[in-house]
């Protein structure tokens, strides 16, 4: 049964300036603490966006997929851990996971290995010569993981019940590729609903367009949270 005595939404800043997160950010005021920011927002603004948002009493989670020598990796993540953000992703790399897990050290970090996107489906996974089943793909990156000394799993809802087996009951799951009966599913192809990905284990669920693009934000995030608590009560 999942927990929901925290807020699991993590609304993904997927927007263009440092202007347009900020006013998100107030149209959600305390219905939402977490936020994520990625590429885009991370190009536009970088480390001060998120030192703000940090400044304010936010979490951060620093969607950046690592992936680079292992030298690079651990004194990237180093400044990573200095900085206060709560969650970081890495390529699910064995070498790139061990160098953030050294890059880290002792600090409160905690680092999120990512399996396959949520955009990808097996036709994707062909192209890039795989020639295993999306499942396999994620089964074998979960477990580098956990051996490697990483604190959880960004993965598709899709995969999340068998995820939570392979991790255990302690490894931190945030889904991605989350969307409410009836919203549309961008450019995500394994997708789930809150209530799904709550059931089969995630801790968190990252929701972008559903909240950010909707009449009022805050609103929306807290119908999500009431559609959740009555489909797990």
């Amino acid at each position: 049964m999942p927990d929901l005595s925290h807020n699991p939404i993590i609304v993904a800043l997927d927007v263009e300036s440092a202007a347009e997160a900020r006013a998100l950010v107030a149209r959600l005021g305390s219905q939402v603490n977490f936020y994520k920011v990625g590429m885009e927002l991370y190009a536009a603004a970088g480390m001060e966006f998120v030192r703000e948002l940090l400044g304010q009493g936010k979490d951060v989670f620093l969607d950046m997929k690592f992936y680079d020598i292992g030298e690079t990796v651990k004194r990237a993540v180093a400044q990573v851990a200095r900085s206060g953000v709560r969650f970081l992703t890495v390529h699910g790399s064995g070498a790139v996971m061990r160098a953030a897990v050294e890059g880290r050290g002792g600090s409160s970090l905690r680092l999120l290995a990512v399996t396959v996107l949520t955009s990808f489906d097996q036709q994707d996974l062909a192209d890039l010569g795989y020639p295993c089943a999306v499942s396999d793909l994620v089964a074998l990156r979960v477990r580098k993981a956990m051996d490697a000394g990483i604190d959880g799993i960004v993965a598709s809802p899709l995969e999340a019940a068998a995820i939570r087996q392979l991790a255990g009951p302690h490894a931190i799951l945030v889904t991605p590729g989350v969307r409410s009966a009836g919203s549309a599913k961008g450019d995500q192809k394994r997708v789930a609903t809150p209530a799904e990905a709550m059931r089969d284990g995630a801790d968190y669920l990252v929701i972008g367009r559903q909240i950010t693009r909707a009449a009022d934000p805050a609103a929306e995030a807290a119908r999500v949270l009431e559609e959740i608590a009555a489909a797990v009560a």
